[in-house]
């Protein structure tokens, strides 16, 4: 470990920047994780327990939950309780040299220890402060902020179901997910201000927020257009076909959005004369009188097992996609050349692990450090943070 202001050791378009994450569980290791991956030197901070995940099982590999593993490469772990003076001490050290603190305790959470953003500003005026909560730090700080409650208070669950069904959770945390991403997107912003006025500042995410825009044309709906979206199943309330379709073995999702598309799929189903039909001619048409379009699609669907059709229409230049488990998700990446999988770590500490979303041309993504052991970089960390400034290398 060196001082960030030392000459920078690693790869990627943020060398140079440490990171000190105090946060936990998934929106904040997900938004650290990022940015360890492109190139930030990321310190985790946790209490004596661990992060939560750290017990989140199963499943395991090698008797580490896969949860945890998921979020948490590239990042080097220290345990300091937070509650003892002398590890406070070490934190406050650590947030002083830091360009970003990213944290997700309840408002106010980070104040009894010298770690809330005033505090850390007045020993270090540069540094980029993220704060991710459920409900924000004003009248919803109180609330505890759980995935989970976001897809039931944003109006997520009562999209998702069939139309005479309960309402459902997403298969994944998405909102938390989303939130991580916000959460890189606002520290990235930050530093690009902070390089040209030599300011931090306070970066604040919250999860209702991020699904509240990540509803996106649900939101408008409402927003702009006064309306208030209900569950379709997978239907889509303003395109058709734009949902799942039987085939001889699996369902299709078909995606055919504009009038050129289905024009495609008509010929490719062999039914050139459909396009024409007033009932079916445009989208307003079609989705209109869905119910007496899809049984003439599913017909012709029949003929044939979903992966072929899924060859034939997509040379065709119609969207469409087999519904696969993960492991054919994983498997359809491999077809396309996305090499989804990247091993971080070597020998026994080997772990594979999702690739980094973005390309980069000149700064590619690192994958430096396998997801740490609780504690793993402590006495390495400790003895840094122990060290006068006039001794630390830089």
């Amino acid at each position: 470990m060196t001082d960030n202001s030392a000459a920078p050791t690693t790869a990627g378009p943020l060398a140079g920047i440490l990171v000190a994450d105090f946060s936990r569980v998934l929106a904040g290791p997900y938004a650290t994780m990022l940015l360890a991956d492109l190139g930030a030197e990321v310190v985790k901070v946790e209490g004596p327990r661990g992060d939560e995940t750290r017990t989140w099982v199963p499943p395991v590999r090698d008797e580490v939950s896969t949860y945890y593993l998921g979020v948490n490469r590239g990042k080097r772990s220290i345990v300091l309780d937070l509650r003892e003076e002398a590890d406070a001490r070490l934190a406050r050290e650590l947030v002083r040299r830091a360009d970003v603190v990213i944290e997700n305790f309840k408002p106010g959470g980070m104040a009894k220890y010298g770690l809330d953003y005033d505090s850390v500003r007045a020993d270090n005026p540069a540094a980029v402060y993220a704060s991710i909560t459920g409900f924000g730090s004003g009248a919803g700080g109180h609330v505890p902020g759980y995935d989970l409650m976001v897809q039931a208070i944003s109006g997520l669950m009562s999209l998702t179901g069939d139309p005479d069904g309960p309402p459902y959770r997403a298969g994944i945390s998405v909102f938390d997910v989303m939130a991580g991403n916000h959460a890189a997107i606002g520290v990235l912003a930050a530093l690009r201000h902070r390089e040209a006025t030599g300011r931090g500042q306070h970066v604040e995410v919250n999860l209702l927020s991020s699904a509240l825009t990540g509803l996106v044309n649900h939101s408008s709906a409402f927003v702009a257009g006064g309306t208030v979206p209900y569950r379709m199943g997978n239907a889509h309330p303003s395109v058709f076909p734009y949902e799942p379709l039987p085939t001889a073995d699996h369902d299709l999702i078909v995606a055919a959005a504009n009038d050129g598309q289905f024009r495609k799929l008509c010929q490719v189903l062999g039914l050139p004369e459909v396009p024409d039909d007033p009932r079916f001619a445009r989208n307003a048409d079609r989705t209109r009188n869905r119910d007496q379009l899809r049984p003439v699609l599913v017909q012709r669907l029949a003929t044939r097992g979903a992966v072929e059709w899924f060859d034939l229409l997509v040379a065709a230049g119609v969207p469409c996609g087999p519904i696969n488990t993960i492991d054919g998700g994983f498997a359809m990446a491999e077809r396309f050349e996305l090499d989804p999988v990247v091993v971080v770590g070597e020998g026994e500490r080997a772990v594979p692990t999702t690739r980094h979303p973005i390309r980069f041309s000149e700064t590619p993504a690192v994958y430096r450090l396998p997801p740490p052991d609780l504690d793993e970089h402590g006495a390495e960390l400790r003895a840094w943070l122990s060290t006068p400034r006039e001794e630390r290398r830089g």
